[in-house]
């Protein structure tokens, strides 16, 4: 069993590597291929034993090896987080399908809160290779009739999201709600069923309002990258599906 959280922590490790990657060229329309790694302050080209995740980092104490500039927190704490995070995913479920889904759910939480942080970008190409993994591994686990349901969820909680963004945008003269928050919510739909898609917008609002208020108390304009917060709730509602059905059961009276 400790040999499955080896290889898990050390799959997070290289994968969230790659979602720095990803998360930060692919927004700017650059190859998430070429160039190869290189510090941005003066274009050295790094060795393979500077692309260690999390290790390269503590061995160049944070810096590049070069140019002494330092090299950005961000690059060992999202390959660190995302290594745990897969461990959770199998802590949490163990053997199981919802262990690959929640795998990938991770995967998209990750990008997602990189690009959506720093350019203000939902990728579309992580939505879409996202909705396709999601439904390979629902269709494998349930059949056809079982992915279709799922996909009919994405669609409404789409649609819903949608028609929230339409009225916003009517209501407030500028844009309320990005693009890659719509498409995302699709995802959800498909992964949490329609009625723990509704939480997830609910949630997402909650988890994002303390800081929607601290910027608009800073900076005057309330804008936001609200796709991180849609995404940890996303991930929060998966992981505890089980209890927020029990709850929208008991509020309901079923």
């Amino acid at each position: 069993m400790e040999l499955i959280y080896v290889c898990l922590f050390i799959t997070g490790l290289v994968f969230g590597s790659f979602f720095n990657v990803v998360g930060l060229r692919l927004p700017k329309n650059e190859s998430i291929l070429f160039p190869r790694s290189h510090c941005v302050n003066c274009n050295h080209e790094l060795n393979w034993y500077e692309l260690i995740p999390v290790f390269s980092y503590i061995f160049l104490q944070g810096k590049c090896k070069k140019c002494k500039t330092k090299i950005s927190i961000q690059y060992p704490l999202v390959e660190f987080t995302t290594a745990i995070l897969y461990c959770m995913c199998f802590k949490l479920f163990g053997f199981s399908y919802d262990t690959i889904l929640s795998i990938v759910l991770v995967s998209i939480v990750m990008i997602t809160i990189i690009s959506d942080c720093k350019y203000m970008v939902i990728l579309d190409e992580v939505i879409v290779i996202g909705a396709i993994l999601s439904l390979i591994i629902i269709f494998s686990s349930g059949g056809l009739i079982f992915a279709l349901r799922h996909v009919l969820s994405g669609l409404l909680l789409f649609s819903i999201m949608l028609i929230v963004k339409l009225l916003g945008d009517s209501a407030f003269k500028q844009e309320s709600l990005g693009w890659g928050d719509v498409k995302l919510t699709f995802i959800a739909g498909m992964l949490l069923g329609f009625k723990l898609g509704l939480i997830y917008i609910f949630l997402g609002a909650i988890i994002a309002l303390p800081y929607a208020i601290y910027t608009t108390i800073k900076n005057k304009n309330g804008m936001i990258p609200f796709g991180p917060f849609l995404a940890l709730s996303m991930l929060i509602i998966f992981w505890n599906s089980v209890s927020f059905t029990n709850i929208i059961n008991a509020l309901l009276g079923v």
